[in-house]
């Protein structure tokens, strides 16, 4: 019989101040885009860019299986034994130690670990979607990186991974899948009426608006959570468009407000780790947030929302 390590228990929501952890966050954000670039690379074209995202897995962040000439490749942010995994179906393996450094040095890093692995996976090697572009080779800039703020900053994932894919099974209309978008760094989950949308005006810095256009091409209310907008970071809410009445809707819990500057109902972070139940406090934002879309844009709601318990039964 195989004997198992468990790890010692951890708080579900943990507290990680965006004060504390800010120069790992971005150091972070660079090294997920290239490992997201690689992916953007290889995978076959999705709607809405559906093949680009990373996902919570049980260690950190993982690519899924890409496909990669005959085979398929994967890469994991292993945020417990803080490494990076890159593996193939055909056995290979490399790692790329997560520890203090710069981003030129981690790119350079993995562009050998896939040179290793016989993989080609040729990229656009400058971020999106972030003010400042310094070109991944060239960036000396960002070079920290705390085990125990990544470590942390994956937990949140986790939890709000869980609850957004319970908010998930309650709709049987288009939806994606939860996934963490490394443009802006934020896990998402969108949902759709069915109706095309107006053609977005772009406007993400340092990425071309025929990005956006594909991405908002079918009306949607889309939901998250990224490690910004508060002490604690916040879930976020919003439509496209945004239907009249939208930003006047009521909802709750205490903390949830709309800012008129980013467009989006936001709830901090922290105000769903300090409530009696954050489970609950976060689906009643969720649920809140996208009746004030759907109520406001006229969806189908009939069509579209169902209860996952009678769906799924008996199991």
């Amino acid at each position: 019989m195989t004997q198992t390590s468990r790890a010692p228990s951890a708080p579900a929501w943990p507290a990680l101040e965006l004060q504390e952890w800010g120069p790992t966050r971005d150091t972070l954000h660079m090294w997920t885009q290239i490992i997201g670039k690689v992916r953007l690379a290889l995978a076959p074209m999705v709607n809405h860019w559906w093949q680009v995202p990373l996902y919570v897995s049980p260690r950190g962040l993982t690519t899924s299986a890409v496909p990669y000439d005959a085979g398929l490749l994967d890469a994991e942010f292993d945020f417990c034994e803080h490494r990076l995994h890159l593996r193939t179906s055909t056995g290979g393996s490399r790692d790329v130690v997560l520890e203090p450094k710069p981003v030129a040095e981690f790119y350079a890093e993995t562009a050998a670990a896939l040179r290793g692995l016989g993989v080609d996976a040729p990229i656009m090697a400058v971020p999106v979607e972030v003010e400042r572009a310094v070109p991944f080779a060239e960036d000396t800039e960002h070079a920290s990186y705390s085990p125990d703020h990544a470590h942390r900053f994956w937990r949140q994932l986790v939890a709000a991974d869980r609850v957004l894919s319970r908010f998930r099974s309650r709709y049987i209309g288009k939806t994606s899948p939860v996934h963490f978008f490394w443009g802006a760094m934020d896990l998402a989950l969108t949902r759709f009426s069915g109706r095309e949308a107006p053609t977005h005006p772009g406007g993400a810095p340092n990425c071309p608006d025929w990005v956006m256009v594909e991405a908002y091409s079918h009306e949607l209310s889309s939901c998250g959570f990224w490690p910004g907008g508060s002490s604690e970071g916040s879930f976020y809410c919003y439509a496209y468009p945004e239907p009249p009445g939208f930003a006047e809707y009521p909802i709750g819990p205490a903390g949830a407000h709309y800012d008129r500057g980013l467009g989006e109902f936001l709830l901090p972070y922290a105000e769903v780790r300090q409530a009696p139940d954050p489970d609950a406090a976060l689906l009643e934002f969720l649920q809140g947030a996208y009746e004030a879309a759907a109520v406001n844009g006229r969806w189908d709601r009939a069509a579209l929302e169902d209860d996952p318990a009678r769906r799924g039964a008996p199991r």
